[in-house]
């Protein structure tokens, strides 16, 4: 028995008539008859009752009609399912990002994603640095947005945007551009500062920062963060240095000092990952 010829049995027992059912599917009126008797002897029972003038369908025939209609709609939506996957238009992808990013470039790529892909399900996921690549090998996740140009084997990297670091503090604090920040100035300062990765290009960016004004930082609170952090500077408990991306989160209360010192962003992926679902993602997010 193959589906073909459950298909011929269905459009037969819609039919109940030889001549009209082997028109519809396109094949003569003996190989449709040569069909369903197959299908009866394989089966071991009589679909059909049959004579010169009518065709009707027998009771084990109309219990197989009502549960293959049901059966071959579930496989045909399964089969389509199947075909979506393949192209790329279905599916699940889990992707890690930032927090700095949700109300900056993220909005934009997940608009651009769901106008494309409507169909595709998409799991959202932020991680802390020390478990970024072990989750992207692993599977746990299919893309990884950092600040950090991955090099390890196996994993592709590309950059995608670039924006700037800034000193945020409280509306009401003294600091109202650049020319405010300097040694003597910063140093009275206390710091609320992400939590240093060893080995991550953004820390070091940080700490070139901090160089640039030969000033070792009276660093109050460490956090993963960015929210957080956000936070604590709107209670007034330090200053942090943050991406300015972190103004479009809407936090009322905080001036934003852009400093010249870029940071750079990077989609990172399993470079022998042939997934159509990552490829059209991938094709999306570096247009």
């Amino acid at each position: 028995m193959d589906l073909q010829q459950i298909r011929y049995f269905l459009a037969l027992a819609k039919e109940l008539h030889f001549w009209n059912t082997a028109g519809k599917m396109n094949i003569t009126q003996s190989a449709l008859s040569r069909h369903i008797q197959a299908l009866e002897r394989e089966l071991g029972l009589q679909l059909f009752e049959r004579n010169k003038r009518n065709v009707k369908l027998t009771p084990a025939g109309s219990f197989l009609k009502e549960k293959w209609e049901t059966e071959l709609s579930k496989l045909e939506f399964i089969h389509q399912f199947a075909r979506q996957i393949h192209l790329g238009e279905s599916g699940t992808i889990r992707i890690a990002h930032p927090d700095s990013i949700s109300g900056s470039i993220m909005p934009e790529i997940m608009a651009r994603i769901a106008q494309a892909l409507p169909k595709l399900q998409i799991e959202l996921v932020q991680l802390m640095y020390e478990n970024q690549q072990e989750f992207l090998r692993n599977y746990k996740i299919d893309l990884i947005i950092t600040r950090d140009n991955n090099n390890a084997p196996g994993i592709q990297s590309k950059k995608i945007y670039t924006d700037h670091l800034s000193i945020v503090v409280p509306e009401d604090h003294p600091y109202r551009s650049v020319e405010d920040l300097s040694k003597e100035t910063l140093e009275g300062q206390k710091f609320i500062l992400p939590v240093k990765d060893e080995g991550s290009s953004y820390s070091d960016i940080i700490q070139r920062l901090f160089k640039s004004f030969d000033l070792v930082p009276d660093v109050f609170m460490h956090s993963e963060f960015g929210s957080t952090i956000i936070a604590m500077v709107k209670k007034g408990l330090g200053i942090a240095i943050l991406p300015d991306s972190y103004m479009y989160h809407e936090s009322p209360g905080l001036r934003f000092i852009r400093l010249p010192f870029q940071t750079d962003l990077y989609v990172n992926w399993r470079a022998d990952d042939h997934n159509p679902v990552l490829s059209n993602i991938l094709k999306l997010i570096l247009e």
